[in-house]
């Protein structure tokens, strides 16, 4: 009997994704990489100078290291890419469901169209200092693991859960049945997350944080509990994204 189509797209989609590898650069993201004992790790390529600085990590991780000269470095990295002569392949980390990761947490940060690995790692570094339990992205629409991620994340990625699903809105639904006050943030609305969570300590919570300049979906908007603002003391009120979910998930805290 053939296969449905669906079955056979969903079997294809499984195989290719065990099948990626992620090159990981710079001396801190390979070293905490390095030091994570989830993380599978496949091939390491240092420089003389990048093996003295990353010896301990090397040795206690266990993998043989390539070590070339700087001038034939061979990772296949973007010519951009500022890899301080380390670089490392390694699978995608498996965090689980979001139920696995969101059962009993009491901040999580997710993230509607957010693409810019940068900003997504500067939220991972975030979300780690300040205590969240998981950031959520999408499947599509959002920046999937990468080294400029990683970089960006300084080591938090190797810390920090990096949830991506189908839906958001179906994620934000499944957080709402588990407990979740779940706020939108947005810079029209009345509200600001702090009188929103007033009286509501007890309660965990969910921060939805958009694009910049398109900010959250329509579907997005209407499945949160709230739209809440951050309280701009100016006229300006406008934050980068990874600096308003650092602003929001402290305000929360606080509330």
């Amino acid at each position: 009997m053939k296969k449905p189509k669906w079955v056979v797209e969903k079997e294809q989609a499984k195989k290719a994704s065990s099948a990626l590898t992620v090159w990981l650069f710079g001396l801190h993201a390979v070293r905490d990489a390095l030091g994570n004992p989830n993380r599978e790790k496949l091939r390491l390529i240092v420089t003389q100078n990048a093996h003295a600085k990353l010896a301990d990590a090397i040795e206690a991780s266990g993998i043989a290291p390539e070590i070339v000269e700087p001038r034939k470095f061979a990772a296949p990295l973007d010519p951009g890419s500022v890899h301080q002569g380390a670089a490392l392949e390694v699978k995608p980390l498996e965090w689980g469901t979001l139920e696995d990761r969101c059962f009993a947490a009491h901040r999580v940060l997710l993230l509607d169209r957010v693409t810019d690995p940068h900003n997504v790692g500067a939220i991972l570094r975030s979300a780690e200092v300040l205590g969240a339990q998981a950031v959520i992205g999408t499947r599509h629409h959002s920046a999937p693991e990468t080294g400029a991620l990683a970089k960006s994340a300084s080591g938090a990625l190797e810390r920090q859960p990096y949830l991506r699903v189908r839906n958001l809105a179906d994620a934000i639904t499944d957080l709402q049945r588990i407990g979740f006050i779940v706020l939108g943030l947005d810079g029209d609305a009345e509200e600001t997350i702090e009188t929103a969570l007033s009286g509501l300590s007890d309660r965990p919570v969910a921060l939805v944080l958009g694009a910049e300049g398109p900010g959250l979906r329509q579907k997005t908007r209407e499945t949160v509990d709230k739209l809440v603002k951050i309280d701009a003391a100016g006229g300006f009120g406008s934050l980068n994204v990874s600096n308003a979910a650092a602003v929001a998930l402290y305000a929360s805290l606080k509330a």
